[in-house]
């Protein structure tokens, strides 16, 4: 299949797909007699599984990580799982610090019911943010 047909089967852009390509995240396309790139079945598995890893958090580095493990003969389910569990550990630390950002903004617009827009200092931005750190 062509380029565009990947894309459309893949759901990724031939932008993207020349992206992964120099990333050596996707096999570089054996070339038509006509020049264009023919790709097979194994590119949209593996463009699938690409777009699957993104969607579990996982960063191109990581992919790319995974596609090495398998392409050196290796069953990479154990480097998935643990890469899985990072992600999470990752997810539970930015659910605390958005807790703890809620609770922040919060007191900020508590604190600023109580402001008078008229006692804002000349020199200052705006004592909304201020007032509420002193």
């Amino acid at each position: 299949m062509q380029i565009r047909d990947l894309a459309i089967a893949s759901g990724v852009t031939a932008q993207t797909i020349r992206f992964y390509e120099r990333r050596s995240l996707l096999d570089h396309a054996e070339r038509g007699g006509n020049g264009y790139r023919r790709y097979n079945e194994a590119a949209l598995s593996r463009l699938r599984f690409i777009r699957s890893a993104q969607t579990a958090g996982l960063t191109l580095a990581e992919i790319g990580g995974i596609i090495t493990v398998r392409e050196a003969g290796e069953v990479p389910c154990e480097h998935v799982s643990n890469l899985l569990l990072k992600r999470l550990a990752d997810v539970h630390r930015r659910q605390q610090e958005l807790v703890l950002l809620e609770t922040e903004l919060q007191h900020i617009i508590d604190a600023s019911q109580h402001l008078d827009p008229g006692d804002c200092e000349a020199g200052g931005v705006c004592h909304v943010i201020t007032h509420a750190h002193q």
